[in-house]
């Protein structure tokens, strides 16, 4: 597929400056989010809902450096704020099919930081839901047509990509410290087995996610991530569990052997 005809011509609609300032806005919203997240306005996230988000409160939960990739993703998501609202850019097609969900990613990234401030850990899970939902349709569209300079690659396709991917671990994550707050325990073995099977769901969502969106590095990358620091959690911190934490490693191989096949396959059909 190839990409589409610019639309350096296009005129500004009334729509697209609308959406370029919802855009800005729904960033300045997610930065306020953030602020209360790493504790500077609220509660740190992992010291909120009672610690059911903590790096040690469940098997499923990253070590704590993991989280650092989100320094990484919110510089992109200021950089796309920017980006999308040059005037060149907002009248482009691709900008015009995306432009809405990265602005509802934004609202709802900081919804679930201010969600988890209240200690609501079951609406964190819905919230976080939406937001990996959003961010998958998103992605889809972005893969449907594809960057038309290594600019807009990096800002948006690397930025989303890394979002869907880091969302993708921290939903399973974040089900299961909503089950364990419940009261839910199976037992040590139990829990290490339910443990087994989160992470293979994720594995299993990474091959998903390499084969309808192409394999995506970015995507790849971040869920490898994620499934790493829950390896390093597991294997070197409490609460310990060597199954849960080879599970992770193979995960992660899993992971990036799928993007590897299906940019392979990508590469075959362009040649």
């Amino acid at each position: 597929m190839t990409a589409a005809t610019p639309t350096a011509h296009a005129t500004l609609t009334t729509t697209d400056q609308a959406r370029r300032v919802v855009v800005v806005a729904a960033e300045i919203f997610c930065v306020v989010g953030t602020l209360f997240g790493i504790g500077v306005l609220g509660t740190r996230v992992e010291e909120a809902a009672g610690g059911a988000l903590a790096a040690t409160a469940t098997l499923i939960a990253p070590a704590g450096p993991a989280f650092s990739i989100w320094s990484v993703i919110y510089l992109g998501l200021l950089a796309y704020a920017v980006w999308q609202a040059l005037p060149a850019n907002a009248v482009r097609e691709r900008v015009r099919r995306t432009g809405w969900l990265a602005a509802a990613s934004m609202v709802l990234n900081a919804a679930w930081l201010l969600v988890t401030q209240q200690g609501w850990i079951w609406a964190s899970v819905v919230v976080i839901v939406a937001l990996a939902l959003t961010l998958g349709v998103l992605l889809r569209r972005l893969t449907a047509q594809p960057a038309s300079s290594t600019v807009e690659r990096v800002v948006v396709d690397a930025t989303f990509g890394l979002y869907l991917g880091w969302v993708a671990v921290a939903t399973c994550a974040n089900v299961t410290a909503a089950l364990v707050d419940s009261g839910v325990d199976l037992g040590s073995v139990g829990n290490q087995v339910a443990a087994v099977v989160v992470v293979a769901v994720a594995a299993v969502l990474g091959v998903v996610f390499a084969q309808q969106l192409g394999g995506r590095w970015t995507v790849a990358a971040a869920m490898a991530w994620g499934l790493a620091w829950i390896a390093v959690g597991r294997l070197g911190d409490e609460p310990r569990s060597v199954a849960t934490g080879l599970a992770a490693v193979v995960a992660v191989v899993v992971v990036l052997a799928a993007a590897a096949r299906w940019r392979g396959r990508a590469a075959l059909r362009a040649a």
